[in-house]
């Protein structure tokens, strides 16, 4: 059973950074592309950032592109997500997701990730 333990969420203002980590504790992820997702109420879930297994190409959606940084230390099994500039219309369960294939060319397509994680929660609120 693969765990991904995504942590790091919380209430932040607008403008303000927050570092998301993925922890896959039990399984190495080394060799998979990795991304990061979120879905706000009544949203669907929508890709932001992914990964490959090098970590030599990363993917972005267009409204964070600038802001978030997606990287990996494939070391410890782990994947981070820095976001910077946080705006209002951004609050939202971020989850961490792995594709097994180490390279993805529709990574931010949550249909083609095999596991996911249970979401952390972003608020961004004045």
């Amino acid at each position: 059973q693969v765990q991904l333990v995504e942590s790091g969420g919380g209430l932040v203002q607008p403008g303000d950074s927050l570092r998301l980590s993925c922890a896959a504790p039990a399984l190495t992820i080394r060799y998979s592309t990795m991304a990061w997702f979120r879905q706000a109420p009544g949203k669907e879930r929508e890709g932001v950032s992914c990964i490959t297994s090098s970590g030599s190409v990363t993917s972005y959606a267009d409204s964070v592109k600038g802001r978030f940084t997606i990287s990996r230390d494939s070391e410890k099994n782990m994947v981070y997500l820095q976001m910077n500039s946080l705006k209002p219309e951004e609050p939202a369960v971020y989850y961490c997701a792995e594709d097994t294939r180490p390279y993805s060319s529709s990574c931010l397509e949550a249909r083609t990730m095999d596991h996911w994680g249970k979401g952390t929660l972003v608020t961004v609120s004045a």
